[in-house]
């Protein structure tokens, strides 16, 4: 068992605790206020604030939004000293119409950015190519998905990997691409979401690896 504390309340951070509490782990889920969470998540996730979350975990989870994730993070330094932090944020601003229109960090991550103010942290980014609901049930799309692994750590990389065999996700369905700086090109995919959302709503998909 693995003690958890997930970053952000809405429904990313709530599917991801709840799923990850079913394959029995401990997992806090903090939102802005512990009330921000009771609606949707289950009985046996614990609630509290977000430094409380993440002061209590092995692991933590960013599933804030991108474009304030940087500022919120660094504010939790102390807290995350030493531990794997797995982002699953986009940083993105939005269009007209409320979905990604623009990258925060072109040229650069989210990742990029979490791992350089966090040096005592471990930075791992997955789970960012996809709707929400493929993150914690991979297994209900025709075609396999994949879910790709940056990071500059082995050991953390080896530890998420197996978070997310928990989460449903097959050892082929997954891809490490290498260092952190990789994750700036899956970060950048989110940049067709819109484009597909628009054309068939939230029918969920992801990005897909074939060989």
């Amino acid at each position: 068992m693995t003690t958890i504390g997930i970053l952000g309340a809405g429904r990313v951070g709530t599917g991801l605790a709840n799923k990850l509490s079913a394959a029995g782990h401990q997992v806090t889920l903090g939102g802005r206020t512990p009330a921000d969470t009771a609606a949707r998540a289950a009985p046996t996730v614990v609630l509290a604030d977000q430094p409380t979350a993440a002061r209590g975990a092995d692991i933590v989870i960013n599933a804030t939004p991108g474009d304030s994730s940087l500022e919120r993070l660094t504010g939790l330094r102390a807290e995350l000293s030493g531990k794997i932090l797995v982002d699953v944020s986009n940083a993105t601003r939005d269009a007209e119409d409320g979905l990604p229109g623009d990258l925060c960090y072109p040229g650069s991550s989210l990742a990029e950015h979490l791992q350089a103010a966090l040096p005592d942290t471990r930075v791992v980014k997955t789970l960012n190519t996809m709707l929400f609901m493929v993150m914690t049930a991979p297994g209900i799309l025709a075609t396999p998905p994949t879910a790709f692994v940056s990071g500059d750590d082995e050991n953390a990389k080896k530890t998420v990997t197996g978070l997310l065999a928990d989460l449903g996700w097959q050892p082929a369905w997954i891809e490490d691409l290498g260092g952190i700086g990789t994750a700036r090109a899956t970060e950048a995919m989110i940049l067709a979401v819109p484009h597909v959302l628009r054309r068939n709503g939230f029918t969920p998909f992801a990005v897909s690896l074939s060989r």
